[in-house]
């Protein structure tokens, strides 16, 4: 990474337990190649491409050519088949340029005529000069994480993906390209003269700097390209935890761009730019292997999927024009509703030590047309006790429209029994939702009414809901009924920056009346 450019620095479906035991055998070969996925290889991979011995792996020069030799052994080594047109590793173009390709064959007799590309650039900009460094130039620019880290997860997902017992039902290509850093010339000589038909193409993955991890957060672009991929890498993050940036923009800044320019369905995985970007300092030593570690891990398993998944989305042309600003815009939540009751409280003690003492009564409420007034002190609402505003909130919220509130009034000398007619309807939930067609089989929470049952679980506006008690659902409708539906709880698998939680919201009977 990423192509040299200046920059600033400032259907409803059950789920249900493993019953089969050859799919709990299949499980239990994915875990073990999981945990093949080691920091320390990663680091060791990253070390020998950033040595000073490839002097920077220029495409081209001695230094890439050796770099290809290296990891052309390396597909031996862990078992590819050749993937170039005369069965070998190497596709070579241009000014001594070489792609390295190697494939793992689908064991599908139908589906493995498909296929899923898997890539990342190996090489980077040799000594660096004024059209390619931030500088020094003259020096060795390594590269460890432009682009030595996505190599090496290519170089580890490969090892993993070869201890399956059943290799995925689709084929991969794992392609390493050449000469990224002069303008993305491998992916683009592959896509010219490709190796395998290109609508056998079903989707490309691309690593460009995934090696400085921080915070957590790796930027996954592309999702949108095709319908429910966003959902596919979230659902394996469980095991990784990563907070992942879903981000609208797709760049024309590395390997993944022309397949997005050719309409084929994209993944793009980048941990972020950082001040050695196009520098001689950028070396192993600062390089996050852990971090790595966890990025191969996700990558592993959401490959697997979708290598074994019956279909795989076709291309979202409408990915061309999203943009961040449409994020904003399909994410914007919806206004508060409207208070059922029209008052404040305060959230200290009252005089009397009991009860909820009122500051304010907005004009026109259901509390003015009862005639409530500041300084009154509410202790019960339709015969529950209420000692903290949480307690009005809650019992307001699910209450019939017909309702009566005890309080306490200074200068009465018995508690005073109130009849009040609130405004709006009860609410059992207390969530509204947004959905898109870029993301099927998911809704977006855009309200969440504070002390609702599913404010009180947790649920947050821009919460993504794949699951109701455990079943998918294909649309707005089909979520609808599922949380409609007759109980005493709903349990949700929720979404929230690539993280998945399960919560469960207890809900109350609503009263009629």
């Amino acid at each position: 990474m990423l192509a040299w450019r200046p920059i600033l620095f400032t259907c409803v479906i059950t789920c249900v337990a493993i019953t089969n035991p050859g799919l709990a055998a299949d499980n239990a070969y994915l875990n073990a190649a999981l945990n093949s996925i080691t920091s320390a290889d990663m680091q060791r991979h990253v070390e020998v491409l950033a040595n000073d011995t490839f002097e920077g792996r220029e495409a081209g020069s001695r230094g890439g050519r050796a770099a290809g030799v290296y990891l052309g052994r390396e597909f031996r080594r862990l078992g590819l088949d050749g993937g170039s047109t005369d069965g070998g590793y190497y596709q070579s173009f241009g000014a001594q340029y070489r792609n390295l390709l190697g494939v793992v064959e689908g064991s599908d007799p139908q589906l493995k005529s498909e296929f899923i590309v898997v890539s990342a650039h190996y090489d980077h900009v040799g000594y660096g000069t004024y059209q390619n460094s931030y500088g020094p130039t003259g020096f060795i620019h390594n590269g460890a994480d432009d682009n030595a880290s996505g190599t090496a997860g290519i170089l580890e997902v490969v090892e993993a993906i070869m201890q399956l017992e059943n290799h995925p039902r689709r084929s991969i290509l794992f392609a390493l390209w050449d000469g990224e850093e002069k303008g993305l010339l491998g992916s683009k000589h592959w896509l010219a003269k490709p190796t395998i038909p290109l609508d056998q193409v079903r989707l490309m993955i691309n690593m460009d700097m995934i090696g400085r991890l921080r915070n957590d957060r790796l930027e996954v672009s592309g999702t949108r390209s095709g319908s429910g991929l966003r959902q596919l890498v979230a659902m394996h993050n469980r095991r990784t935890g990563l907070m992942l940036d879903f981000t609208w923009k797709v760049d024309d800044n590395s390997d993944h761009y022309p397949f997005f320019e050719r309409g084929i369905p994209i993944i793009m995985l980048h941990t972020g730019l950082h001040p050695q970007y196009h520098r001689p300092s950028d070396d192993a030593n600062l390089i996050n292997s852990e971090g790595m570690q966890r990025i191969g891990r996700l990558l592993l398993g959401f490959l697997n999927e979708a290598g074994n998944r019956r279909v795989l989305p076709g291309f979202r042309v409408a990915a061309r024009q999203e943009t961040p600003a449409g994020a904003r815009e399909f994410e914007r939540p919806l206004s508060p509703l409207p208070s059922r009751l029209g008052v404040r409280w305060s959230t200290n003690n009252n005089k009397q030590d009991q009860g909820v003492l009122i500051l304010h009564v907005s004009p026109g409420s259901a509390a003015a047309r009862a005639g409530i007034t500041a300084g009154d002190v509410l202790t019960t609402f339709n015969g529950e006790t209420l000692a903290t505003g949480n307690d009005l909130r809650k019992a307001v919220f699910h209450a019939p429209k017909q309702s009566t509130v005890v309080l306490i009034r200074d200068g009465a000398e018995e508690p005073l029994e109130v009849p009040i007619e609130l405004d709006g309807t009860p609410l059992r939930l207390g969530i509204a939702w947004r959905a898109n067609n870029g993301e099927p089989g998911s809704v977006l929470l855009t309200r969440v009414v504070p002390g609702s049952p599913a404010s009180e679980a947790g649920l947050q506006i821009r919460d993504r809901i794949y699951r109701v008690n455990g079943l998918r659902f294909a649309d707005v409708n089909q979520f609808r009924d599922l949380v409609a539906g007759e109980g005493e709880k709903l349990e949700f698998l929720v979404e929230r920056q690539g993280r998945l939680t399960d919560i469960k919201v207890f809900l109350p009977s609503i009263p009629t009346g």
